[in-house]
């Protein structure tokens, strides 16, 4: 199993349902979403939580209330009590993107913009580096953000993020096929790119060779909605209603 989902903030969110969909998180995450000091950042990563919480709610069928989503030592973030449930989420830009499967998952969507591209000597590896100044310079950028991407999701499916080595691992893009060799322990994974938009990158890590054909695509305001309707709808089962209720009944 492995689904890839991407909300597009494409439109100015209400912040009615903004303000509500707070009252569904938990005190902690509310607080380091409060603590953003643009608004954009602040939606994004609220956007981010909802996703996953709705995803969890309908494929796990678990309330709202009774998901813990814990994260490890290097900061991946996982579902207690579910090991067979994996997840990783990236936002970059006007996207958020979540990948979900029964194995480790890294998923990195990266806006196109411009950079000095000798920062690849320094996060690259030499054979990376030496085939990214070969490139047209017209084909640089996009080239240096596939690569950006391959590497970003690598490191997220590891689970150790920047504790890896950059350069212990090297991708090459040969007419549409990735390339990989690795030092790590890491070696059985496979590899796709995504077109999710002309100015961004999108690409994931998985330890199953099935990538869905297509992303399921959803758009931040309306996927608010469909987040405060199914906790409504679990509410009405006897649920709880939110975090906030949740914490003052019992004492929290």
């Amino acid at each position: 199993m492995l689904e890839v989902y991407a909300v597009e903030l494409k439109n100015e969110v209400d912040k009615n349902l903004y303000e509500k969909a707070l009252c569904y998180i938990p005190e902690k995450k509310e607080k380091k979403i409060k603590r953003f000091l643009r608004y954009e950042d602040s939606l994004k990563t609220l956007i981010g939580e909802v996703l996953i919480r709705k995803i969890i709610m309908t494929k796990l069928k678990l309330a709202n209330d009774e998901i813990i989503l814990k994260t490890n030592e290097f900061g991946k973030p996982y579902l207690e009590n579910y090991d067979e449930f994996h997840f990783n989420i990236s936002h970059s830009g006007k996207w958020v993107v979540c990948a979900v499967s029964d194995k480790p998952v890294g998923i990195d969507v990266e806006k196109i913009k411009d950079i000095n591209i000798k920062i690849a000597d320094r996060f690259f590896s030499k054979e990376e580096a030496e085939d990214l100044y070969k490139k047209e310079e017209s084909e640089r950028l996009k080239y240096f953000f596939d690569l950006w991407t391959l590497k970003e999701s690598y490191i997220k499916a590891d689970g150790r993020g920047l504790n890896i080595p950059l350069d212990s691992f090297s991708f090459k893009i040969k007419d549409e096929e990735i390339i990989f060799e690795t030092q790590n322990n890491l070696k059985n994974c496979f590899f796709k790119r995504y077109k999710i938009d002309h100015h961004y990158r999108l690409s994931i890590c998985s330890l199953t060779p099935k990538f869905p054909k297509t992303i399921q695509m959803d758009e931040g305001e309306y996927l608010l909605s469909e987040f405060l309707s199914l906790c409504e709808d679990f509410s009405k089962k006897g649920e709880k209603q939110n975090y906030k209720s949740y914490q003052r009944n019992n004492g929290n």
